[in-house]
């Protein structure tokens, strides 16, 4: 014990020689850098135009899982997922996390015809320093346009077409701006996916409503239906390959 006490009294005194050496004489300090954020004044413009350029790509990629929402085929696909597991009365399963990543790899399905035409047409020649890069985003603008005026319909775009008071109508898909197509093109997504959506429900509603009579009718009506259908919901689902068909109908749906 006395040992253990010895060494901890020179151990401290080794540190309190030390520390005493740096605040007697700061010049054996070893130099800690620091950081100074500030704002300064300045009289180039191309300081100016970095700055902004630096601040509106943190913008766009604070925006970007807005971007991917909303102008690709991803709130389509995941709001037609959540109908299916809600109808089939499964909870929690497949979990949140999964019915995300295969909407994510559903959707870079969809969208690889058009985000190869934007790499092609814009994206590589901006990078070979062929066109300026005001020019490759316009050009990356028009296949994406072009992916939402097809499944957007006619009645949505006019809706925000019409609030343009003033402007003359567009004539080609170029001319249409992004700010109108966007809101048009979720509106029709969110259409489309509930129609989608109900086509599912309506087997299953079936299903719960047979078993639902059948407990009635035998005096079992503290019994939920919910839990007795949920194996036949599962049974019907796995033999007719829901997932199948749920996919495939979800793909062809973007034709």
């Amino acid at each position: 014990m006395k040992q253990r006490i010895g060494t901890f009294a020179l151990v401290f005194g080794i540190v309190a020689v030390l520390l005493g050496a740096v605040w007697v004489a700061p010049s054996w300090a070893i130099p800690i850098p620091t950081v100074q954020i500030g704002l300064e004044d300045t009289d180039a413009p191309d300081k100016v135009s970095s700055a902004l350029q630096i601040m509106i790509l943190l913008t766009v990629l604070t925006l970007a899982p807005s971007i991917l929402i909303m102008t690709t085929s991803f709130s389509r696909i995941i709001i037609v997922l959540s109908f299916l597991r809600q109808a089939m009365g499964t909870q929690q399963t497949p979990p949140t996390q999964i019915l995300i990543g295969l909407a994510l790899f559903l959707t870079l399905f969809v969208m690889n015809p058009v985000w190869t035409q934007v790499n092609e047409s814009a994206l590589q020649p901006y990078l070979e320093e062929k066109i300026s890069q005001a020019e490759a985003l316009q050009i990356a603008s028009i296949p994406i346009k072009k992916f939402m005026m097809g499944q957007t319909r006619e009645k949505d775009l006019a809706l925000f077409l019409n609030m343009h008071e003033g402007e003359p109508p567009p004539e080609k898909v170029e001319d249409v701006a992004i700010t109108s197509i966007v809101p048009a093109f979720i509106i029709s997504e969110l259409k489309t996916a509930f129609q989608i959506g109900f086509l599912i429900y309506i087997p299953f509603l079936i299903l719960d409503m047979v078993v639902a009579s059948i407990l009635l009718s035998m005096g079992m009506m503290m019994l939920p239906p919910v839990l007795i259908s949920l194996p036949f919901k599962l049974m019907l689902f796995v033999m007719v390959d829901g997932w199948y068909l749920t996919v495939g109908s979800l793909m062809k749906s973007f034709g």
